[in-house]
């Protein structure tokens, strides 16, 4: 199976809750220009931690839809991509089948693989469960993020090209499983930064690398 673009999606800031978020994506239709910065017609709200070039786009498999129904089987917002806040629904791809630095090719434009979503308690509002984030991080189907390394136009539908893998052995299934279970052993984390991390994943594994111990996750996951 060639793996495929579903859907492209694009949404605005607006009201979440107390809150507010650019996470209501909706699709659009025909070519879409993606930019250093993401998708034309996108935004986030805050971008201390979403967006700029590291997050500039956001993958979510539409295979994981599947299961969520399974457990959510009355929620709407499962009927169709978006979901999740993803930019691009894809066909044929999910965390384990993408590796930390891979560049693939799609549509007109060239991207690299950066890192894994580390979930926010924002999904827990978008969704109406207490625990949606949790729930995201321990299933790890949580999605990637995308750099942009030469703009182009993408659209529903446009095959997703490997071009390169330079490190097949660190899916970003197995990077982000070691978050997930709060990994510390130097023989495990040494080898990841070894990758080309983005400075945030970087600064956490080193910290733990440092001080033996995991991060606190309450305030991204459950919010203030």
């Amino acid at each position: 199976m060639v793996a495929r673009v579903r859907s492209v999606l694009v949404g605005r800031v607006q009201a979440l809750g107390p809150t507010v978020s650019g996470i209501a994506k909706r699709p659009v239709s025909g070519p879409r220009r993606v930019e250093a910065l993401g998708l034309a017609g996108d935004a986030q709200a805050d971008l201390r931690v979403h967006g700029g070039p590291d997050k500039a786009v956001l993958c979510y498999a539409w295979s994981h839809y599947e299961p969520w129904r399974d457990v959510f089987p009355d929620q709407p917002l499962l009927e169709a991509p978006g979901a999740f806040g993803e930019n691009l629904s894809i066909d044929g791809l999910d965390e384990h089948a993408v590796c930390i630095g891979d560049r693939w090719r799609i549509g007109s434009a060239l991207f690299s693989v950066t890192q894994g979503r580390q979930p926010c308690f924002k999904l827990n509002l978008r969704f109406g469960v207490p625990d949606m984030a949790a729930r995201v991080q321990a299933s790890g189907r949580a999605g990637w993020y995308l750099r942009v390394l030469e703009p182009g136009w993408i659209e529903a539908g446009d095959a997703c090209e490997l071009i390169d893998r330079p490190h097949p052995t660190h899916s970003v299934a197995s990077v982000l499983a070691l978050i997930r279970d709060r990994e510390t052993r130097p023989d495990r984390l040494e080898p990841v930064l070894a990758l080309p991390l983005p400075a945030s994943w970087r600064r956490l594994f080193e910290r733990r690398l440092q001080t033996g111990q995991a991060e606190d996750w309450r305030r991204r996951l459950e919010g203030a």
